[in-house]
């Protein structure tokens, strides 16, 4: 499964009724982004087609809109979601279609994603949801007004790091040394740890500069847990894994200040993903949450 990590990421939560809850009926509201009402999501809703082929809409409370389509309520309900969470082809699809709607939504107009399987019972439960949230959800809309997500990730990779093997002295008309297989092994052994050690203090060191680089551009970061496995892309280990909020025009600029901060760091590399609609940062803080 090849999803990048904002596909996933939580990001504004659902105040009540989750997906446990009992089903009266037999389809449920599933709420991919919240907006302001009477903006273009009204517009653009209609165009869009999300989980099981559903037509997207708007359930407008408090000034504010949310774009949700119908799902079965058996296929996500708690037992449905852990089901489908446990097949990794049809946790990306549902992933991959909720991202292409929130990413559709914030063309048009600033929205707050929703977390992956925000499931109310009805649209009842949806309006009841805006207008308890309408404060937070207000605030959130306004500060994300013409901003953008992008990613950085740093990787170590100690095998692009290591040095050339030294060229052979014998082409030289010199008598190699003698080194015993055991010896040249152990050599060989504490050279690998050496590089792989250097290679991540580098990272580490490249990872440190990042923040003040862009601290003219950035207007807030949100470190994530690195990737691994199959979510890492390319060659190395995701050391560091760092999400930037940053003004649309803003974007070119804040790419050309991270440019060129590997360079002189052999082994490191720097990924910047994006722009994307603000998962990391359309979480109410903590003092705004309820529950």
């Amino acid at each position: 499964m090849s999803i990048d990590a904002h596909t996933a990421t939580p990001a504004a939560t659902p105040l009540k009724e989750p997906v446990d809850q009992p089903r009266n009926g037999l389809r449920s509201s599933y709420v991919y982004a919240i907006g302001r009402a009477g903006t273009d999501l009204d517009t653009a809703a209609p165009r869009l087609t999300g989980l099981e082929g559903g037509a997207l809409r708007t359930v407008t409370a408090a000034g504010l809109a949310a774009l949700v389509s119908y799902v079965p309520a058996d296929g996500y309900s708690a037992e449905g979601m852990t089901a489908r969470m446990e097949d990794l082809a049809e946790l990306e699809a549902i992933a991959r279609t909720h991202h292409a709607m929130v990413e559709a939504a914030y063309a048009s107009t600033t929205v707050l994603p929703m977390r992956l399987a925000t499931v109310y019972l009805d649209d009842t439960r949806v309006e009841s949801m805006l207008h308890e949230r309408a404060a937070d959800f207000g605030e959130l809309l306004s500060w994300l007004e013409g901003h953008v997500e992008l990613g950085v990730k740093v990787y170590a990779d100690p095998r692009a790091a290591a040095e050339p093997p030294a060229a052979s002295t014998a082409s030289a008309g010199t008598a190699p040394p003698t080194t015993t297989p055991g010896r040249a092994y152990l050599q060989q052994r504490r050279a690998q740890r050496r590089t792989h050690r250097d290679a991540y203090r580098a990272a580490g060191a490249v990872a440190a500069r990042i923040p003040e680089a862009v601290a003219g551009v950035g207007r807030a970061r949100v470190a994530h847990r690195p990737q691994q496995g199959e979510l890492a892309s390319g060659a190395g280990e995701n050391i560091a894994n760092e999400a930037y909020l940053v003004p649309a025009g803003s974007v070119p600029e804040f790419r050309q200040a991270v440019a060129g901060l590997a360079d002189e760091a052999p082994g490191v590399r720097i990924e910047v993903t994006g722009p994307w609609a603000p998962y990391s940062f359309a979480t109410p803080s903590a003092a705004g949450e309820r529950s």
